[in-house]
């Protein structure tokens, strides 16, 4: 799965501010996830608070957040939506 490269659908990016996180759908390997990247990953990207900015913070670190989707997608494939978390980072 590491191979697999994770094309985020841009259209489909939801601040979900009550559970902290921006929600989205991505494709792998030609089958579709739900996916979820917690505040304290865009944060730790980007060094600033993603309060009120997430999305757009999002969009400026896409291909980081694409890479770490892979990695817990291959963590944890049968989850309804698959978390991204500072555990993914290296």
């Amino acid at each position: 799965m590491a191979e697999d490269r994770l094309n985020i659908d841009t259209k489909t990016l939801e601040d979900n501010s009550d559970l902290r996180q921006v929600e989205f759908e991505a494709e792998v390997s030609e089958e579709r996830y739900q996916f979820a990247v917690q505040y304290d990953v865009l944060e730790a990207l980007s060094t600033v608070s993603p309060e009120g900015d997430a999305v757009a913070i999002f969009k400026q670190h896409a291909e980081e957040i694409a890479e770490l989707g892979v990695v817990a997608l291959a963590r944890d494939p049968d989850q309804e939506i698959v978390v991204i978390s500072e555990n993914d980072l290296d």
